[in-house]
């Protein structure tokens, strides 16, 4: 079972910049299809004060950077190109845990604007519903829903995408972990809330401990069978256990994350995210050698283009 779908993180929270243009953009395209990944999700369209395209809703709403080229219709034109549906992410305002309501006020009129915009693109597939939720607090599940249920009024025939994480022993701090029976009391719960507003939940695999990930991974596809949800897995490529963010993951680790989703029996395998922890364009070296290892596995052959100017040996670059 092979990863056939990816987040795209151009707008980082924690994690560098690639600096890419609509080169490096398109070489990575065409490797992520030639190994078979058929979906892409944009993680967030917005953050903070950083947006993808020029959105008039943000602007009158607050203070933003200056936008000067359009990563949305450049993602969805190079998913269009390579046969791949796509998945738009939200705007996140950086405080919606503390502040849900006004979160989603907002986000109703940014995806009025994105839909009007956007929504005919034949490569706009569905809605990504940015906001990670963990645990069952009755004002963030509320938000989800409210998200889901708007999305559904402008797009009945689009699915809903949700990666929520688990409270584990790797969850963020102050995210007090919880056990595995109130992990499944708690969502649950969730589940039976969202069921009518959400389509898809590909819980993120990093936040716990590797030995628990068979059975947390069970849980949640049963909970979601339960609901009516189709349930994928975030098999995420970069590694929680080093004292730094983020470097690409151990290929045993990745491996081992693979098998055990396969085993679960989940639907699909996503991951956060290809382009800066597992594509031979990543800047991380190790990323290239992750990438070797996972075409090793799967018997994969790659035809790469040739690397962007910005990573080809200094002598075969702009004099």
């Amino acid at each position: 079972m092979r990863i056939t779908g990816t987040f795209l993180d151009e707008i980082t929270h924690d994690i560098p910049s690639q600096n890419w243009g609509p080169e490096e953009w398109a070489a990575d395209f065409d490797v992520m299809r030639q190994i078979g990944i058929d979906t892409v999700i944009i993680i967030r369209a917005g953050y903070r004060e950083q947006a993808i395209f020029n959105s008039w809703v943000l602007r009158e709403q607050r203070p933003m950077l200056p936008v000067r080229s359009n990563l949305g219709e450049l993602f969805l034109d190079l998913a269009h190109a390579h046969g791949m549906k796509l998945f738009w992410g939200l705007y996140d305002p950086g405080d919606w845990t503390r502040s849900s309501e006004p979160a989603f006020a907002l986000n109703r009129k940014f995806m009025q604007e994105v839909h009007e915009q956007f929504g005919g693109h034949p490569a706009f597939a569905g809605w990504y519903i940015t906001f990670e939720l963990c645990r069952d607090r009755p004002e963030q599940v509320d938000l989800i829903v409210a998200a889901g249920r708007h999305a559904k009024s402008l797009a009945p025939d689009r699915p809903t995408l949700i990666s929520p994480y688990i409270a584990g022993r790797k969850a963020p701090t102050g995210e007090q972990p919880v056990s595995r029976t109130q992990h499944e009391d708690e969502w649950r719960r969730i589940f039976q809330r969202i069921r009518d507003s959400i389509d898809i939940v590909a819980f993120q695999d990093g936040h716990i401990d590797y030995l628990e990930l068979p059975e947390y991974l069970t849980t949640n596809l049963r909970l979601a069978r339960e609901a009516g949800i189709a349930c994928w897995s975030n098999v995420e490529t970069f590694d929680r256990d080093m004292p730094i963010k983020f470097p690409p993951i151990d290929w045993r680790k990745l491996e081992f994350k693979m098998d055990a989703a396969r085993e679960a029996g989940v639907d699909k395998l996503i991951t956060f995210e290809f382009s800066h922890f597992l594509s031979p364009h990543s800047m991380y070296r190790s990323a290239q050698k992750l990438f070797d290892r996972y075409c090793e596995r799967f018997g994969l052959s790659v035809a790469r283009a040739q690397a962007p100017l910005g990573q080809r040996p200094l002598s075969e670059g702009v004099s």
